[in-house]
């Protein structure tokens, strides 16, 4: 299998979160601003990466005062629901982190998908400072992304309108491709190629057939995202056979 450009293959999903931990504090490191904006991504193997950043070996090293955490999708569900992105990364992170409470920016999910998507946009905006993007100045230093069986990364399901939208930066989903099937809200292509850098962390051999259709040049969501910077892809030994 020919694997996509800019792969890194680890042993582990350990090895894979430790590699994007510290390909994280370089991207904060690199970034002149006082604010850095960080897109989290749902899934078991960013879970192991927040609880590495806020443990022994890394929190001392995390620039905490200075990172705004972003999501890139959510379903519709009350925050405190285990399918909640919110509930996830709140548990590993720790809910005594040293994120401080208005650095959490989370998808307004109690407000319903087209609701909850629409308020999510204006607050990227008003962080951003400006009303429409600048090419010249990307909305996040660096996004985390997953990889689904079916090619889907945030909630872009395959075959799905959202996959279109290229106005807005976030959109609702009404229906999810996958389990569960819950109404959901996501950033948009645009929104995530507004980025110094994408960072795709992918684990587990049930990843290897959607890998093996985008080596094939199948048009699968997650081959789609584009960055100002670099798209990366981090695998584990199992993911990439």
């Amino acid at each position: 299998m020919s694997l996509p450009t800019g792969t890194h293959v680890l042993p582990d999903p350990q090895a894979v979160a430790r590699e994007a931990a510290e390909r994280l504090i370089v991207a904060c490191s690199e970034t002149e601003s006082e604010r850095i904006a960080i897109c989290l991504a749902g899934g078991s193997t960013p879970k192991v990466l927040y609880g590495l950043l806020a443990g022994p070996d890394y929190a001392a090293r995390v620039p905490w005062e200075r990172i705004h955490w972003f999501f890139g999708d959510d379903r519709v569900v009350p925050w405190d629901d285990e399918r909640s992105n919110v509930r996830m990364v709140r548990e590993a992170f720790g809910h005594g982190s040293r994120i401080p409470a208005t650095h959490l920016h989370f998808i307004p999910s109690d407000a319903g998908a087209e609701a909850g998507a629409r308020a999510y946009e204006r607050i990227l905006l008003d962080f951003y400072g400006a009303d429409r993007l600048d090419p010249a100045r990307p909305l996040f230093d660096l996004v985390l992304l997953g990889i689904g069986e079916d090619g889907h990364t945030a909630s872009l399901f395959p075959g799905k309108p959202a996959l279109g939208e290229t106005d807005r930066l976030v959109t609702p989903v009404p229906e999810a491709g996958l389990e569960p099937f819950v109404p959901r809200i996501t950033l948009t292509f645009p929104a995530l190629a507004s980025s110094r850098h994408v960072l795709f962390l992918v684990t587990g051999a049930g990843k290897r057939r959607a890998l093996a259709r985008l080596a094939a040049g199948e048009a699968l969501p997650a081959g789609r995202v584009t960055s100002q910077g670099d798209v990366a892809w981090l695998l584990d030994e199992a993911a990439a056979g």
